[in-house]
């Protein structure tokens, strides 16, 4: 069915009714009970209020009331602060490019007054009594209540109907009114809050730390599943708790950013957020994080939009880096890593990090004094993998080193694909050479006693236990303190293989491969000026893109690790991702994108029989290889299982 639209006739300019004008800002401030919920606890905090109440009827459709125990408002004011634009929180230009406060706007009170019956009850510290203003009326009144400011809002959308139909059932709009209080919660731990629903309290949360706020609002299950973060990177602090890989939710309910002690929903923080997790994290789960950010407020514009709930920051490279190094720093250490083996935010190989943890872990069984870990070179790659298989070519990956193909996929096409044992020739065979059984990352060459030493060892010497048995060519079972652990061995070496290929990528170009034909496709007036700015970007991606015309773009070249992705396609998508993030992080994500597919084929393979020094070697690497708790697709490598629950299994005890 087509709507004709019958032309109109010419209507004078002029203006609108006050009235009108508050109902049409209303409807970009007031969208549900939930809206004004935010907006009065807002400018209760202002006020320095240290206990806010929120009383609400029907989900807050037909009542809401906040009361609190802030500075209260001089009767004088009462009717000014029912006007739009009247507000004591700015003066000037200036005070709007450096906002402090929650609000600032001075619509709030009037846009809620418009679509409801309000009224306001306030007193000040040297008042007698408290004041009423009937803000239909303009009725002003004395009236009994302690210091502070009471808010009552009924009937809201009254004079807007159309408006409140689109509202859902009260118990959905009640969620989303403790959502808001929930969001305020979390920043002011010092401030009590108390939801009351039709007469019953239905959330409360005293005033405490900021850690037991957390976990008052969060619970305790948050806590015990994520990690805290403290950092400062230049002019901006960061602190908070960013939740664990493995206790990732399927909803995004669980995520909470600040910026200066206001919550915020920010495209450029969410991606870096993203970012940092995206080794880590499996399908489409969603982590759970706390994250407090303090910036110079002149370094970040609040005005943005009329929720607030939107800001924009001057240098937005800069605090997508801060986030995402934080946050990556955060969750590099593995749960495999031996306590006190290492700091937050140490990097892998560096003097006090996991390299150096995991060198001493095995001095003690070599007894060799040495200072590094045998069989490592110089880069920090790791050595041949002893269990691939010399006669096996079927896949010309799986026996090279990570060393080899990282040779082969930055360059080097004259480096061999070493296995243990032998080498694949150009044409996949292999030449046997003797060599020792055990492999290098477990005994050095000529230490005959080091196997013998791991198997003696105490379980308790190490986080991942000893090597016992290995299941179907797939799982290694080990024996730790705390009882038996499960090691999905293609995966752990996978995340093996693919730390030490990023820790050598950032000295090496992305190879690349010219298209016979280059690949044309029509581009947007945005495209033409993406690829004109970031020329240098794609360049590094291994993208050549230049312009044909005013309104066509070909591509030359692609990456040569992904010669069967359509290029049209794969150079939109890359611009569309520098139309939003800063260039650096989407070279790096390339980068990773190749050296993940890279580490998979260089892993060892499912069904590969190995030895118990074999089975220990690799422990031993996880434990000092960041993230190793999860493939670089984001599965868990291992799995804990406590005596505790072996016990329950056989009923041992009852």
């Amino acid at each position: 069915m087509t709507v004709q639209i019958a032309p109109s006739e010419r209507r004078t300019i002029r203006e609108l009714p006050d009235e009108l004008v508050s109902q049409i800002a209303a409807g970009e401030v007031v969208e549900r009970p939930a809206s004004v919920v935010r907006e009065l606890v807002d400018n209760a905090l202002d006020a320095g209020s240290t206990q806010i109440g929120v009383r609400l009827v029907a989900g807050g459709v037909r009542a809401i009331l906040i009361e609190d125990d802030g500075g209260g408002i001089e009767a004088s004011e009462l009717p000014l602060a029912l006007k739009r634009h009247a507000t004591s929180k700015i003066r000037s230009l200036d005070d709007l490019e450096s906002v402090t406060t929650m609000g600032f706007r001075g619509e709030a009170l009037a846009a809620i007054a418009s679509v409801s019956e309000l009224a306001l009850v306030s007193r000040t510290p040297a008042a007698g009594h408290a004041q009423r203003l009937d803000a239909r009326s303009g009725e002003l009144s004395p009236a009994a209540r302690a210091q502070g400011t009471t808010v009552e809002v009924r009937e809201l959308f009254f004079s807007t109907p159309a408006r409140r139909k689109f509202l859902k059932s009260d118990s959905t709009e009640l969620a989303h009114c403790i959502e808001a209080v929930r969001r305020h919660a979390l920043v002011r731990p010092m401030v009590g809050f108390a939801v009351w629903h039709e007469g019953k309290l239905v959330e409360q949360w005293r005033a405490s730390d900021e850690s037991q706020r957390i976990k008052d609002v969060l619970g305790e299950e948050f806590i015990d599943n994520s990690r805290p973060l403290e950092a400062e990177i230049g002019p901006i602090a960061i602190r908070g708790r960013v939740g664990l890989p493995a206790a990732a939710r399927t909803r995004s309910d669980h995520q909470y950013v600040y910026v200066n002690g206001r919550y915020v929903r920010d495209r450029l923080i969410a991606h870096a957020l993203r970012s940092a997790y995206e080794d880590v994290l499996h399908g489409q789960k969603q982590p759970a994080y706390v994250l407090f950010i303090e910036i110079d407020p002149a370094r970040v514009d609040v005005n943005v939009h009329p929720t607030k709930i939107e800001v924009r920051f001057r240098d937005s490279g800069a605090i997508h880096q801060a986030v995402k190094r934080a946050v990556e720093d955060v969750l590099a250490p593995s749960g495999a890593t031996a306590p006190g083996t290492g700091v937050v935010g140490t990097s892998f190989g560096t003097p006090g990090g996991f390299a150096a943890a995991a060198a001493a872990a095995v001095e003690r069984i070599n007894g060799t004094g040495s200072a590094t870990t045998p069989g490592w070179n110089a880069a920090g790659l790791a050595p041949a993998r002893p269990w691939a298989l010399a006669s096996d070519t079927r896949d010309p990956l799986a026996g090279a080193t990570t060393a080899s193909l990282f040779a082969r996929a930055f360059g080097d096409s004259s480096a061999p694909a070493v296995v243990a044992g032998g080498v694949l020739d150009s044409g996949g065979t292999a030449v046997l050479e003797a060599r020792e059984s055990a492999p290098s990352w477990v005994r050095p060459q000529g230490n005959d006693e080091a196997v013998a030493a791991v198997a003696k060892a105490d379980a308790s010497d190490w986080p991942l236990g000893r090597a016992i048995a290995q299941i179907q060519g797939v799982y290694v079972l080990a024996e730790n303190a705390q009882g038996l652990v499960v090691v999905d061995m293609h995966a752990a070496h996978e995340r093996i293989v693919y730390e030490r290929l990023k820790a050598g990528a950032a000295t090496h170009d992305m190879p690349t491969q010219a298209l016979l034909i280059p690949a044309t496709f029509a581009a947007t007036p945005a495209e033409h000026a993406l690829v004109e700015t970031h020329a240098e970007t794609l360049r590094t991606l291994g993208l050549d893109v230049s312009t044909m015309g005013p309104t066509t773009l070909a591509v030359r070249s692609l990456p040569a690790a992904l010669l069967q992705a359509d290029p049209v396609d794969l150079v939109r998508s890359v611009l569309a991702d520098l139309a939003e993030v800063d260039a650096s992080s989407l070279v790096q994500r390339a980068r990773d994108d190749v050296l993940a597919s890279m580490a998979c084929h260089g892993a060892v393979r499912a069904n590969r029989r190995l030895t118990l020094e074999e089975m220990n070697g690799l422990l031993r690497q996880m434990e000092a290889t960041e993230r190793s708790d999860q493939c670089n697709h984001g599965r868990p490598t291992w799995r804990q299982v406590t005596m505790k629950e072996l016990d329950a299994l056989f009923l041992r005890g009852r």
